[in-house]
């Protein structure tokens, strides 16, 4: 069966395999997209918007999340939680208009830490046509079918408590579905889990002292596949067929929300609240922080994912200034104090078309020219009263977004 490996080289997507089914450009499979890093290569994505111009459709949520949705075929897929977790929900919904298919709920009685009452559905789903995979936290991790008739589930994680909740994605390889379990802030375990698939029963685990809440990324580095894995102190990178550790990198220091990004043999990796942010040539075994190319102690929060294109490395930190840096030598390139438009984001970049989408909390996107040099071509607002802290998904050359209250189809398609 083949596996799922992705890489970036530059700005040119490099896909070297598919899920199990047959992935089309239309496909939006898993938290940010084919390749993990938020690249998407379809044409005549919008450019602008707002609440009524260019809305396909707009669909009412019952409950609210910070989960991204994900796209196979003519089927959206998304998690949402009800108020402290009790119910949490996987939604099917037609890609055409919204409606709902099928909803499945799982129920958790028991009191799980977290920074707001509503957040409790953070973790986008994954799927390879055939089923969908999804993790509900303390409430388990869990596979459906794509008609939703549950395949298997894992009750037996243990309980994740941290005052900041939980984050990571599910991600698939070959006959793998691979899940960041926790983080766990005092008591409990912090550990990678990879099970079969088709059946949930484990192949391998990873224990590490540290949690966070980034979802690991899978990519070929030199020929080989890599996990990559950021916690601190370390950013990581293990076999993704049995979890063991080839390589680690320190420099990591505070809370990490971000995922790793990888380019041209680089991987770059960011902690949050005030914390470093490194990038580091791959290639060697072991402790390879020698190789590393730039530490930055700088003083600022981030908490959605950047991206790696050409040869700079791109990300938006929570208070909306926008940051471009030289990949090799991590020096500022835009050194712009400018926030976009005066938001806060946890968004992570989407690239398309060669622009960046960053979906800030208020709802409005903001688009960039993903280019060294600065330039800001739109600003989209659905309107007042909106608020997010997802990261939107493109598929068939239609942009989802995922508000609290609602889900938005935003096209320029007659």
């Amino acid at each position: 069966m083949p596996k799922n490996l992705y890489g970036v080289t530059g700005s040119l997507l490099l896909l070297f395999a598919t899920y199990c089914s047959v992935l089309t450009a239309a496909d939006w499979p898993a938290w940010r997209g084919p390749t993990g890093q938020g690249f998407c290569e379809e044409k005549d994505v919008p450019l602008k918007w707002n609440d009524k111009e260019n809305v396909r459709w707009k669909i009412p949520l019952e409950n609210p999340g910070n989960s991204t949705p994900v796209i196979w075929g003519d089927r959206i897929f998304l998690t949402q939680a009800n108020t402290d977790g009790g119910i949490r929900s996987l939604l099917c919904l037609s890609r055409a208009d919204g409606k709902l298919i099928w909803q499945k709920d799982v129920t958790y009685g028991e009191k799980e830490r977290n920074w707001n009452p509503n957040w409790y559905a953070n973790a986008s789903p994954v799927t390879d046509g055939q089923r969908v995979v999804v993790s509900f936290a303390s409430a388990g991790m869990y596979c459906y079918d794509l008609g939703g008739k549950e395949l298997w589930k894992r009750t037996d994680l243990g309980k994740w408590e941290h005052a900041f909740g939980s984050g990571a994605s599910p991600v698939l390889y070959g006959d793998l579905a691979i899940l960041w379990c926790g983080p766990n802030e005092k008591v409990g375990r912090n550990f990678l889990l990879a099970v079969n698939k088709a059946s949930g029963e484990t192949v391998w685990e990873h224990d590490e002292k540290v949690g966070s809440w980034g979802t690991p990324l899978i990519t070929k580095i030199d020929g080989q596949d890599q996990l990559l894995l950021s916690v601190v102190p370390h950013l990581k990178g293990l076999e993704p067929a049995t979890g063991k550790e080839l390589w680690h990198c320190d420099g990591l220091n505070k809370y990490v929300y971000t995922s790793p990004l990888f380019g041209n043999g680089i991987a770059v990796s960011m902690s949050g609240y005030t914390g470093a942010a490194l990038a580091v040539k791959l290639g060697g075994p072991g402790d390879i922080t020698a190789d590393r190319l730039w530490l930055h102690p700088v003083n600022i929060q981030r908490v959605g994912s950047g991206m790696i294109v050409g040869a700079h490395a791109y990300m938006v930190e929570e208070n909306g200034v926008p940051h471009c840096y030289d990949l090799k030598t991590g020096e500022e390139v835009w050194k712009t104090e400018q926030r976009l438009g005066g938001g806060t984001t946890w968004g992570s970049l989407v690239h398309a078309e060669g622009r960046f989408y960053i979906l800030m909390r208020d709802g409005r996107t903001v688009v960039l020219a993903a280019s060294p040099k600065f330039e800001q071509l739109a600003t989209n607002s659905l309107g007042p009263g909106v608020g997010t802290n997802s990261s939107l998904a493109i598929s068939n050359g239609e942009i989802y977004i995922r508000t609290f209250k609602h889900l938005w189809c935003i096209s320029s398609k007659k």
